[in-house]
């Protein structure tokens, strides 16, 4: 019982320490990526810096909050936290009140700061899901379908692939656990792969990503730029990197540097051996959220558990596999280092969630 006691402990530190250590890794290369970008947009370098360190100390709040805050109250939540997730999705498709940039419509501006509602829409469907399915009831599959449909068809009009293939993955898990027909979600295979090529087909701007995956040499100054510059940077690093502070890519050469490509900055800079250590890290994360999810105390910690699981690791997954080639890019931002306070937020209110759910586990121990 003490073992098992102290193996917990060591838990709950690690998941608070873990995505600070990697929050404050983006910080230093989010300030590396982006400080001639700020000054040429705002005569400040710290510009972007700022922004993120002001996200930073809200994320930290929002997770220390939910990690005192009961996680079965929100099941009182999830319903409203839904409605209100399409209900952004929805406005941020309007011309004038959605922010539109890079060709796609994805944020809400309030002034000092923009709000991206795909983000929310992670967390809304875990937390809803997870209501939806704590009785396991038959003849769900129809309106687990509606719903998840009406989610994804709305972030795709933004439009944003990543964020539903996200949203679809954890949506798929979430059911998987609930103990729901099984077979229903083969029937979904088609379905999905049909959907994925209709949508490849019918816009230029997926198909043109799908070109540079398959060939990354097709066009360089075109297309394919993004991933050349990106697979540049990471060559430059070889094994032991350029050193801190001498990535050459950073210089407005690869597009979204401090963004979705800063892994590439990372593993420019402090090569194979720096990124390695990165996963590392992220892999001993994801083994702990693992550790609360098969010791879930009720059925409902362990659903919100399998989807923060799912989140996570297909938040890592999408962005590196991007950035190696081996997906095609997607505009996913890489959880905690990444430039991007929506996301920031919402990945540390998910950490909060799982401290609340381990410091139950430590009670039933």
């Amino acid at each position: 019982m003490l073992k098992r006691l102290f193996i917990h402990n060591k838990i709950f530190v690690h998941l608070i320490t873990l995505p600070i250590v990697l929050s404050l890794i983006g910080l230093i290369f989010i300030f590396e990526a982006s400080s001639v970008k700020g000054f040429n947009e705002s005569g400040d370098s710290f510009h972007y810096l700022k922004l993120q360190m002001m996200w930073f100390a809200l994320s930290i709040g929002a997770m220390m909050f939910l990690s005192l805050f009961d996680y079965h109250r929100l099941y009182y939540f999830s319903f409203l936290a839904m409605l209100t997730t399409i209900f952004f999705l929805v406005i941020v498709l309007l011309p004038g009140i959605g922010y539109k940039a890079g060709g796609a419509r994805r944020w809400l501006d309030f002034g000092f700061f923009n709000v991206q509602p795909t983000e929310l829409a992670k967390f809304s469907v875990i937390i809803y899901l997870a209501s939806w399915f704590i009785h396991k009831e038959r003849k769900r599959f129809f309106s687990f379908l509606i719903l998840v449909g009406v989610l994804i068809g709305l972030i795709i009009l933004q439009p944003d692939m990543g964020t539903a293939s996200i949203v679809f993955g954890i949506s798929i898990i979430i059911y998987y656990l609930a103990g729901m027909n099984i077979f229903h979600l083969f029937a979904l295979v088609p379905v999905a792969i049909g959907g994925f090529f209709m949508l490849v087909k019918l816009s230029p701007y997926r198909f043109n990503r799908l070109l540079a995956f398959l060939d990354p040499t097709r066009d360089p100054l075109g297309i394919t730029y993004h991933i050349n510059q990106i697979l540049i940077s990471l060559t430059n690093g070889g094994l032991l990197g350029q050193g801190f502070g001498s990535s050459r890519q950073k210089y407005l050469f690869l597009p979204e540097a401090h963004t979705d490509s800063i892994f590439a900055i990372i593993g420019e800079e402090f090569g194979f051996i720096g990124g390695f250590i990165i996963l590392i890290i992220y892999l001993i994360f994801i083994y702990k959220i693992f550790k609360i999810l098969t010791s879930a105390p009720d059925r409902f910690s362990k659903l919100l558990a399998g989807g923060i699981f799912a989140f996570f690791n297909l938040q890592i997954l999408i962005n590196l596999a991007g950035i190696v080639n081996v997906l095609p890019l997607t505009g996913v931002p890489l959880p905690f280092i990444s430039y991007g306070g929506s996301n920031l937020l919402i990945s540390f209110a998910l950490v909060g969630i799982m401290l609340s759910i381990e410091k139950k586990i430590k009670k039933v121990v």
